[in-house]
């Protein structure tokens, strides 16, 4: 590859989206001047992580660090897959490498099957339940489905000290289809998991009632599991939290999370504040609204850029400044721009503002997975 071909960017931040979208698209890239200024300069150990996760799943990447950790080099190799494992780090979630995953997965050679092992819960990223209720929905609307695309939860791991372990696999897929997913449709259920691991059980309960006051006046198609661990599978730190999701007649599933302070950090929170804020949330997202929800928002546009030649449209609600950035990086590495509408409250008769993403997919085409 000529050097002309290469991306230069400068900074830490958005460093997972600018692996993934250069592995897909197969351009070098070049990050410099990563925390240049601070005391401690360059990568972190929870980045570190996730380049030898990138460097795992793919065959054939170079990869270039200095001696500061400063200046990245990455020539991607082509995406392998196969069975493996891996052990994040503990300060950032398991959320924080699964999301990426979830970009690549589908265009490995091999189906991949891959154990994390780290932290499935916290307050940064988002958690291993999140994007199991979400995620995968989104993900078979584009025609990758099968029996084996599943998240399993393993064992459960809180922060600080994780211990936690998913399992993740996934069918590869030649080519993805266009979809036209633009009216979310009335909300019918809520269903929801209240966790607890190595505290007392009745904290899931606690919440689960506290939530159910304030949702209860909406419907009443309710229900919210209690998942309480005991022994190996609690992980290594105590700790609870929730995960709703509201779905839609029309397969649109909304979510919110909350996750207890880890431990000896911060001040105590009670159950019942955790279940009732929890759900202010998820009424929240519902506000905002859209056909997929804050999470979810650039899997849901990467994937529409690597469909079939063909329009794709989906209505988002109001855009996140990650989702925005990820706009600015898919023109720099794919050369694709979006048509962005925006659609009032009053058009819509409901929530915030809406925006409607139309583009025409490039064609992205698997080539290392062989025609049967």
């Amino acid at each position: 590859a000529g050097e002309a071909q290469c991306l230069s960017y400068t900074g830490c931040n958005f460093l997972r989206q600018r692996l993934v979208l250069a592995t897909l698209s197969g351009r070098p890239l070049k990050i410099r001047k990563i925390r240049a200024k601070e005391e401690d300069p360059g990568l972190r150990d929870f980045e570190a992580s996730f380049i030898r996760l990138i460097d795992k799943v793919t065959n054939g990447s170079r990869i270039e660090i200095n001696q500061t950790g400063s200046t990245l080099y990455y020539q991607p190799g082509l995406l392998y897959g196969g069975s493996l494992e891996h052990d994040c780090s503990p300060s950032r979630g398991i959320g924080y490498y699964l999301e990426s995953l979830l970009c690549l997965a589908p265009f490995m050679k091999h189906p991949l099957k891959i154990v994390l092992r780290g932290v499935t819960n916290d307050q940064v990223d988002p958690s291993v339940d999140v994007l199991k209720a979400t995620a995968l929905p989104l993900l078979k609307k584009f025609g990758i489905d099968g029996e084996s695309l599943e998240i399993k939860i393993n064992r459960r791991g809180m922060p600080p000290k994780g211990g936690g372990e998913i399992l993740f696999t996934c069918p590869v897929r030649k080519v993805l289809q266009p979809i036209q997913f633009t009216d979310p449709g009335k909300i019918k259920r809520i269903r929801g998991t209240a966790y607890s691991v190595r505290v007392s059980p009745q904290m899931a309960n606690r919440m689960v009632e506290s939530a159910r006051g304030i949702l209860n006046k909406f419907l009443p198609d309710i229900y919210i599991y209690t998942d309480h661990m005991k022994g190996v599978s609690s992980g290594k730190s105590p700790g609870f939290g929730m995960c709703l999701t509201a779905e839609t007649i029309n397969g649109t599933i909304l979510s919110a999370e909350l996750a207890s302070n880890p431990q000896g950090q911060g001040a105590a929170v009670l159950p019942e504040e955790l279940g009732q804020n929890c759900a202010k949330l998820l009424l929240e997202e519902v506000y905002r609204g859209g056909c997929v929800d804050s999470t979810n928002q650039s899997l849901a546009l990467l994937l529409m850029t690597l469909g079939q030649r063909d329009v794709s449209k989906v209505l988002l609600g109001p855009l996140s400044p990650y989702t925005i950035e990820f706009l600015r990086h898919l023109r720099s590495f794919f050369q694709i721009v979006f048509k962005i509408e925006t659609k009032t409250p009053e058009e819509e008769h409901m929530g915030g503002e809406k925006v409607l993403m139309t583009c025409v997919g490039i064609g992205f085409c698997n080539l290392s997975k062989t025609i049967r």
